[in-house]
């Protein structure tokens, strides 16, 4: 719990809490309030998403060439962008504010990582990025509360969306008390290093991640969808709060897993890829077959719980597999290699989810746990 852990965990608890908010309005706001299809909805998001993992690659090339902590300030500047979307009336300019502030977000996140990353040591990063993972998702959770709160209370989808920007300042501030620090910390022999670059080396590792990475990001779609689906089954509180329990559970299981001393590789493939692709299945399941608003809960907690594992044992792998000098490149080829699957699967989702919302999540499904096969073979011999 150094200084910049602390600084860097809360920034993004306090990013969470405004974005996500903006995020769990973003279906509700394009496609019930300003009238958008949900075709529409799927374009938007797949030029968000998709086209913000370039964003991140980006965001890691320039952490390794300039410096990380005003690589990651000027892109979390910019997220309150997606706050912004309260001013218009125009589904063409709201998609293209909410895309502007999530490919800041991208941009921002290689870089912060890195520094998360040098103020860790081996043995301990894991446990830090659970850490890391639960105060972000954290605020996410917290702001879904506050926003069920404040819609039940009367006020604006537009004046919520405004309201955003408020944690979003904060969190830009925190990174200004960074201290910058030469990886002192992540140039640390150990044996782990040691069989870890070895693996690099070869290619096995890291490529069956970035592959694996690339293929799950065809599985990426937003969770929108889920809120959409839960939304027309029930209506849009219980939408909304099922993407808060999405993000308190993902907290909770990546800052458990984390804290475990299994196998980061398999626990990557099976609770990770896997798990997130069981969730999803659920969902198609319980909508196809009606089984009522259990069922459909049921899948979003699966789902999170994969999703909390994924995006704690991503970066860890790839802050242990790649050298100190390389690991803001590394961090940007994690974002930039589901640029064209997230980008795919919110464009094949928004078709498919028209057709027929149930066979939309199943496509989902199969591409997420082919993808959790990919790396547990790949990963094989790999001692972390």
């Amino acid at each position: 719990m150094t200084r910049n852990v602390l600084l860097v965990a809360f920034s993004a608890f306090f990013a969470d809490m405004g974005y996500q908010s903006a995020i769990a309005l973003f279906p509700i706001f394009l496609v019930t309030v300003l009238g958008a299809s949900a075709s529409a909805f799927g374009l938007a998001t797949a030029a968000a998403f998709g086209i913000g993992s370039f964003f991140g690659y980006l965001g890691g090339l320039m952490s390794s060439r300039f410096n990380d902590k005003k690589i990651a300030i000027l892109g979390n500047s910019l997220i309150p962008l997606i706050s912004l979307m309260g001013l218009t009336s125009s589904p063409l300019i709201a998609a293209a504010l909410f895309s502007g502030g999530w490919w800041a977000r991208n941009f921002r996140s290689p870089p912060r990582r890195v520094i998360f990353s040098n103020a860790t040591t081996v043995k301990n990063r894991a446990k830090a990025f659970g850490f890391l993972h639960a105060l972000d998702i954290g605020g996410g959770a917290l702001s879904i509360v506050m926003l069920l709160a404040l819609i039940l209370i009367g006020i604006a989808v537009k004046t919520i969306l405004l309201l955003t920007i408020i944690p979003l300042v904060i969190s830009t501030m925190l990174l200004f008390f960074i201290k910058e620090a030469k990886p002192g910390i992540a140039n640390a022999k150990s044996k782990l290093v040691n069989i870890t670059r070895k693996i690099a080396v070869q290619g096995n590792a890291y490529k069956g991640i970035i592959i694996a990475t690339s293929l799950y990001g065809f599985s990426s779609y937003t969770f929108g969808f889920p809120i959409l689906t839960i939304s027309h089954v029930s209506n849009d509180l219980f939408g909304i709060g099922a993407y808060g329990v999405y993000l308190g559970v993902s907290a909770i299981a990546g800052y458990f897993i984390g804290s475990m001393g299994w196998n980061k590789i398999r626990t990557l493939s099976l609770a990770g890829y896997v798990l997130s692709g069981l969730g999803t299945l659920i969902i198609g399941i319980g909508y196809i077959l009606q089984l009522g608003l259990a069922s459909l809960f049921l899948g979003v907690i699966v789902m999170g719980s994969g999703f909390g594992a994924i995006e704690t044992l991503e970066p860890t792998l790839i802050s242990l597999i790649k050298s100190p000098k390389d690991i803001g490149r590394g961090m940007g080829a994690l974002a930039g290699s589901r640029s064209i699957g997230i980008f795919s699967a919110n464009l094949i989702m928004g078709i498919l989810y028209v057709i027929n919302p149930g066979e939309s999540y199943i496509y989902a499904a199969t591409v997420a746990i082919i993808a959790g096969a990919i790396v547990l073979v790949s990963g094989k011999g790999l001692k972390a």
